[in-house]
């Protein structure tokens, strides 16, 4: 007891000067006798320890005493900390501030402790003018150090100014303008509402890659839920986030929403946040970037995500100029001002002033569809828009290869400068009607840059192969622009200028086994896109891209096919590739592709007669060539090359025949798939395969390439 009420004499004690590092506990790390001790008695701050010291230390200080601490900054931006703000505003006075940020200590890696360090006058003098360092910029303790001592990291004003803030955010580093727009134009929520819609909680089930599924399964361009409903369709657009883009794209994903979203209500779990404004055109960004701020446009049809929320407009009229808006440097700056952390929560984006200017209301609109117009026909220009037509290569198409790559360049050069010049323009018009003067704020910022893809030559190359192989296997037609077959019954009779291949298998092996692989069929295609007299050429110049040794052409690009297309396709998939390669392993003995989407049960069956036996037999007959050349030949090289060779060709006659032995055992199974179920449970299907032989350990065998 003595003990007990000598800690309290300490602890009612008041002090001149306070000075602390107060611990950091976030509210899920307290015991519930915790919070509700905070909860009652430190409703302002009880989000987190640091923040409740920072009341208990000013109550600590003397009047017109002074209290200096280093903190977590989040208490100068998050919503829950509002009203500890108002307080500090209101009946303290900060003196100065050093606002760190991340990396403020050397031996504290990473974005997780961010940083701010203040000195406060226990009580409020008027019209004080405090000094704030702002150093969030600078990567190491030494940096952030040196940087105090600059001028330009320095800011001196009012605290009053924070009373501008939509929520009090100590943004002491801002244009006034920029924060007297909070009181002189209504918020965004006015016009639009900001919001987050569907959530799955089991994304595995209910979400897919567009292009996993049949594609006539996919409703698109509905209008509303009870038009999805009569579509009788399974999968519909989803807004889910992805990854920092601008003005349109990452189209990437459907829900299943058949029936009004009638599995995902059996789950028990989904939550369908603001059903009303499902399938709406509107603005939709993602919430959790590891990037910046970018906004995009989708027109009706779409699902609202949680990942992927959108705004949703009042009126549609003013869609275009409110996306402008939305994408200037000017709404950057207030984001970034109002949330320090990566999550773009959809109450920062109610918060932004908008100034509803009719003088360029007509301009900025048309900036903005001129935008959308010149992203969307680059999204549409890769296989993994839905909206994909055909390889610019084709469009292109010149007398050659070459020519035709450098016609495509000069095209995708004229739409950056275009999009860059449109944004140009586009924030000198926000600027003008916000009245921000920062010169530099006109130009594209490093944090607010072009989102166009620039495609080098490998990368076109590489993209023009993966097209033909889709046309090999009829997913594309040089006959008709976009998709000509993603599920459903196929047709070879559809097709004219370029024959896909029949039975949905296509070898792909290290020497000429067959007529018809996937380097005589890719050279058939080439042939038949720019003609006859050029194909060397442009063979050439295929290769070269891809690869720069001495090899023959045709050998270079069939050491891409073999060796790294795949990796390339299910890198571009996002690990759910659509062309599946049979594979009997490092040895390269045996390698086919086959289209998920034409995949019959009798498949792996003839891949085992017509193809792998085939190629056995090819490789059997290669061996005895090499023994006819190690037996009977006078030169020593010849001896050396053929030997070598037989050594290679018995490790891949041995990779072959276990692999025979996987492939029976999945053969006589007739094993269906569901494209419903997505790439990987079906995958999963064809791997780890167990193989036993009598007197020998069991052995697995993937029959497919490692996703």
């Amino acid at each position: 007891m003595k003990n007990i009420i000598q800690q309290s004499k300490f602890l009612v004690k008041n002090y001149d000067i306070v000075a602390t590092n107060p611990p950091y506990m976030g509210n899920s790390g307290m015991n519930p006798n915790l919070k509700d001790y905070l909860k009652k008695n430190y409703p302002n701050s009880k989000s987190d320890l640091f923040a409740v010291f920072i009341e208990k230390c000013h109550d600590f200080c003397n009047e017109k005493g002074f209290v200096a601490m280093i903190t977590q900054q989040s208490f100068m931006f998050l919503s829950t900390f509002e009203k500890l703000r108002v307080e500090l505003i209101n009946n303290h006075t900060i003196i100065n501030m050093a606002h760190l940020g991340a990396h403020a200590f050397e031996e504290i890696g990473g974005e997780v402790v961010q940083a701010t360090t203040f000195v406060n006058k226990n009580n409020l003098i008027e019209n004080y003018k405090s000094t704030f360092h702002r150093l969030t910029e600078f990567n190491s303790e030494s940096k952030k150090e040196e940087e105090f001592h600059n001028d330009e990291n320095k800011f001196i004003l009012s605290q009053s100014i924070f009373n501008l803030a939509p929520s009090f955010e100590f943004i002491f580093w801002e244009n006034h303008n920029i924060l007297n727009s909070f009181k002189l134009y209504p918020p965004l929520s006015k016009y639009g509402k900001p919001s987050r819609g569907l959530a799955t909680y089991n994304d595995n089930k209910f979400l897919r890659y567009w292009y996993e599924v049949s594609f006539n399964k996919i409703g698109f361009g509905c209008s509303s839920v009870d038009d999805s409903i009569k579509s009788k369709k399974k999968w519909f657009p989803y807004n889910k986030g992805g990854d920092y883009k601008k003005w349109y794209g990452n189209n990437n994903f459907v829900v299943n929403f058949y029936n009004g979203g009638e599995e995902i209500k059996k789950s028990g779990k989904g939550a369908f946040s603001n059903i009303n404004y499902y399938f709406k055109k509107g603005l939709t960004w993602s919430r959790i970037s590891s990037s910046y701020f970018g906004v995009r446009y989708h027109d009706v049809g779409f699902i609202i995500g949680d990942a992927g929320p959108s705004v949703l407009m009042n009126d549609d009229s003013n869609i275009f100029y409110i996306f402008g808006i939305l994408l200037s440097n000017f709404t950057l700056r207030i984001i970034s001002a109002l949330n320090s952390t990566m999550t773009f929560q959809v109450g920062d984006l109610n918060k932004v002033p908008i100034n509803m200017n009719n003088h360029e209301k007509e301009n900025i609109e048309k900036l903005v569809k001129s935008c959308i117009y010149i992203s969307k026909e680059e999204w549409d220009e890769f296989e993994l828009s839905w909206d994909f037509k055909n390889h610019y290569a084709i469009k292109f198409s010149q007398d050659s290869f070459e020519n035709t790559f450098f016609k495509y360049m000069d095209f995708k050069n004229n739409q950056y400068n275009k999009l860059k010049k449109n944004e140009f323009i586009l924030n000198n018009l926000i600027n003008k009607i916000y009245n921000i003067t920062d010169i530099q704020d006109s130009v594209v910022s490093i944090k607010n840059e072009i989102t166009l893809t620039k495609i080098h030559l490998e990368e076109f190359v590489k993209s023009f192969i993966s097209y033909a192989v889709g046309c090999m296997f009829g997913r594309y037609s040089l006959d008709n622009e976009g998709l000509q077959f993603a599920g459903g019954e196929f047709n070879i009779n559809n097709y004219s200028k370029f024959i896909p291949d029949d039975d949905n298998i296509i070898p792909v092996l290290d020497s000429e086994y067959f007529e018809d692989d996937i380097v005589n069929r890719f050279v058939e295609f080439v042939k038949t896109c720019f003609g006859e007299e050029t194909l060397e050429e442009n063979l050439d110049f295929i290769a070269n891209a891809l690869a720069k040794n001495k090899k023959p052409s045709r050998e270079k690009i069939r050491d891409y096919l073999l060796k790294n297309f795949f990796n390339d396709h299910k890198k571009t998939y996002k690990k759910c590739p659509i062309y599946w390669q049979f594979s009997s392993g490092k040895e390269n003995g045996f390698n086919c592709l086959v289209y998920m989407h034409r995949y019959e049960p009798s498949l792996v069956a003839r891949i085992r007669t017509d193809y792998l036996h085939k190629t056995q037999k090819a490789i059997e007959q290669a061996i005895a060539n090499c023994d006819n050349i190690i037996n009977h030949s006078s030169s020593k090289q010849e001896v050396v090359k053929a030997t070598k060779d037989k050594a290679k060709l018995q490790k891949q006659l041995k990779e072959t025949q276990e692999y025979d032995e996987a492939l029976s055992h999945i053969a006589n199974r007739n094993i269906e798939i569901d494209l419903d179920d997505g790439v990987k449970v079906n995958y999963a299907k064809f791997q780890n395969v167990q193989v036993s032989k009598e007197g020998k350990k069991s052995k697995k065998i993937n029959l497919l390439k490692k996703l």
